[in-house]
């Protein structure tokens, strides 16, 4: 059933493609329509395999010759991930009802992108992985070059290629690893099984982990998702944030540390304070929390502010993975989902709800508008997107970071503590943010204050209620009863330390 997820929204990309111009009203219903198709298939999918070790969806020769299957699976981890992509997909139709150019056009490169990322997710085979995964890369491009604003041109090109380096690190390592096995497959399962000598993991591993992280926006080489984020179109900045950088994170932790999981042993020296590639990545994914946070504070663009806090978000879903226990890992899948739906939240209120009816993302004009007054939905909503982002109690953040933290203590206190100063900073980053654009008392001037009086910001729309519910929700849900997406997150975990992670 979960194969047709990808069916699917392959389907409706083409057949939005194929759509006569000026039928914009028919190319929202369909994509909304083939949206929801996909979470509904997502929800069953994961209702029906939730706690169990691994389903195998489909599994047929496809190059019979190198061993390369189209096979389709999904443990718990990645049946949690399809789940958000369900969600992500249709909160980003929604906040897309406005698209008027070439419409039929943005949601079929939109389809695609989602078509992609559920491949990843669900496939079980390197090769065919792979393939998903530069799908996914060329909608981001266009959907960015065609339909964003801020320097869309320098953001696309940039996005892809980073994203086309990195994948460039992951294909060297794994036709090297397809080679040293000696095994002519290029299942998941079967190469992780191959015995790859140690040697080899110890260059493979990083050079993967690093290929993927890109994507994950792990620092230093996280420059170009604040940039992307902010030239992307309202769906794409959701779609970016909430899912594809969870494409890098997923690769980090299903292909390098699944099939090289020596990689991490000890080198056997130690430099500047680290002894293996563990402790390398551990540190960088604290950097990446506390730096993302430091600049996230001092930015002038509202976009730039949930853009660089995506890096300090995902820098938890790192740190987690190299904690290499149950609790810390099961936290980083948990943290997954939570940013997935509270950056995807975020960049709703910033990028559709606000600069559509603002026409600026500058806080130093927005403090000037007095907007909770004028827009109090807008207020409500990033006060309660905001500190669910902080991690309030009762929102999917705190158990999933909480989780993390505990992990991270448990392997290394030092980790944790500095963990610590990003979050303190995550609030004081959102509190200004929060004040700045809806609370400020700086009286507007006359410049500010047009004579005939404030232009009218529009009122919100249907679809911006929907998806502002959907996805407030979602983090609700976990946050309140987080054993629904634990029962299917820990035995996937457990099983991947049982094959040599710990």
């Amino acid at each position: 059933m979960l194969a047709w997820t990808i069916y699917l929204s392959f389907a409706g990309a083409l057949i939005e493609a194929l759509l006569p111009k000026g039928r914009a009203g028919l190319a929202r219903g369909l994509a909304l329509a083939v949206a929801v198709a996909g979470l509904v298939i997502g929800v069953l999918g994961f209702s029906a395999g939730a706690g169990h070790e691994r389903i195998t969806i489909v599994d047929v020769p496809w190059v019979p010759s190198m061993g390369v299957h189209y096979t389709l699976a999904a443990d718990g981890i990645s049946l949690v991930l399809v789940l958000l992509t369900g969600l992500a997909a249709v909160a980003g139709v929604l906040f897309s009802w406005n698209i008027e150019l070439r419409t039929n056009e943005f949601f079929a490169f939109f389809l695609a992108l989602i078509g992609g990322v559920y491949g990843v997710f669900l496939s079980y085979d390197l090769f065919l992985l792979f393939v998903f995964y530069e799908i996914a890369i060329v909608p981001k491009y266009f959907l960015i070059a065609i339909w964003g604003s801020t320097r869309r041109e320098y953001a696309a090109m940039k996005l892809a290629l980073y994203s086309f380096v990195g994948s460039a690190m992951v294909l060297i390592a794994l036709l090297a690893a397809y080679a040293t096995a000696g095994s002519h497959s290029t299942g998941l399962v079967q190469l992780g099984q191959a015995g790859l000598p140690v040697h080899f993991q110890m260059w493979a591993f990083p050079l993967v982990f690093v290929g993927f992280g890109i994507l994950a926006g792990m620092w230093p080489l996280h420059t170009w998702a604040p940039t992307g984020h902010v030239a992307a179109p309202t769906a794409a900045s959701m779609l970016l944030a909430g899912v594809v950088m969870k494409l890098g994170a997923y690769g980090c932790l299903r292909v390098a540390m699944g099939l090289f999981p020596r990689g991490m042993d000890p080198w056997g020296f130690s430099f500047a304070g680290m002894g293996s590639w563990r402790d390398v990545f551990a540190v960088l994914a604290v950097i990446g929390i506390v730096y993302g946070a430091l600049v996230a504070l001092v930015q002038s663009d509202f976009k730039f502010v949930i853009g660089y806090s995506s890096v300090s978000h995902m820098g938890f879903v790192l740190l987690g993975l190299m904690t290499l226990n149950q609790i810390g890992m099961t936290g980083a899948v948990l943290q997954m989902f939570s940013h997935g739906v509270l950056a995807g939240l975020l960049f709703a209120i910033v990028g559709r709800i606000v600069y559509e009816r603002t026409h600026t993302r500058q806080l130093a004009e927005l403090e000037r508008m007095h907007l909770a007054r004028r827009m109090p939905f807008a207020a409500a909503a990033f006060v309660i997107a905001g500190m669910a982002s902080m991690g309030l109690p009762g929102f999917s953040g705190f158990v999933a970071e909480l989780q993390v933290l505990a992990g991270s203590w448990r392997a290394n206190p030092w980790w944790t503590a500095m963990a610590g100063v990003g979050i303190v900073v995550g609030v004081a980053y959102t509190w200004r943010a929060l004040q700045k654009a809806f609370f400020s008392d700086v009286r507007p001037t006359a410049e500010d204050h047009p004579k005939g009086g404030w232009h009218d910001l529009g009122a919100i729309t249907w679809p911006e209620y929907a998806g502002f519910v959907l996805l407030t929700v979602a983090s609700l849900w976990i946050g309140l009863y987080p054993r629904v997406l634990l029962n299917a997150i820990e035995p996937a975990v457990k099983t991947m330390l049982a094959g040599g992670l710990q």
